[in-house]
């Protein structure tokens, strides 16, 4: 694939938030760096996506495509990869509905709080599980979530910590039906 670029990489051409993949939150050589982003290319040689919209409208986003929803939303994809497809249309519907700047404004408050959560609370074995999870949950539940952490007494022990922050977390996607497991 031929160089490829685009303006806001941490949400992709085809609705995923890059920004919230492991992936992207990873360091090192195996980090991909979003949609579009620095070198994308060279660690994504080829995107059926990015190829459609190259002979469509070679717009940002698929969603301002003329084709939109096209087959590949209308039946929209039952399995994850590194990161989870589930909000992909909901997502994209928030862009048309409130405008792409207002869902890029959402998309790095969660991101911010996803990067304080794997700096702070990853154990090591963490990241995939916040990912998922801030991925997962919209943002009023996520706030709900940080409150509960900065009431936590500080004299905890971190591993105790990193369960009631987990808790909490399976406790809010519980309420909503939500299961925080890759779909394979």
């Amino acid at each position: 694939m031929n160089e490829y670029k685009r303006k806001y990489p941490l949400f992709s051409l085809c609705g995923l938030n890059c920004g919230l993949c492991p992936r992207y939150q990873s360091e090192g050589t195996s980090r991909c760096p979003g949609c579009g982003g620095k070198d994308f290319h060279l660690l994504h040689p080829s995107c059926s996506v990015i190829t459609c919209n190259r002979k469509h409208d070679d717009v940002e986003y698929c969603f301002m495509c003329e084709d939109y929803p096209c087959n590949r939303y209308k039946c929209p994809n039952e399995k994850d990869s590194f990161i989870t497809y589930r909000n992909v249309i909901n997502d994209m519907q928030k862009a048309i509905d409130n405008g792409i700047e207002q869902y890029q404004a959402e998309l790095n408050e969660k991101i911010l709080f996803l990067e304080y959560l794997i700096s702070n609370y990853s154990d090591g074995r963490k990241k995939n599980f916040f990912c998922i999870a801030v991925n997962l949950l919209d943002l009023a539940d996520l706030n709900d979530i940080k409150e509960h952490i900065k009431k936590y007494d500080e004299t905890t022990p971190q591993k105790d910590k990193i369960k009631m922050i987990e808790s909490w977390f399976n406790e809010k996607a519980k309420s909503k039906n939500i299961d925080f497991k890759l779909r394979k």
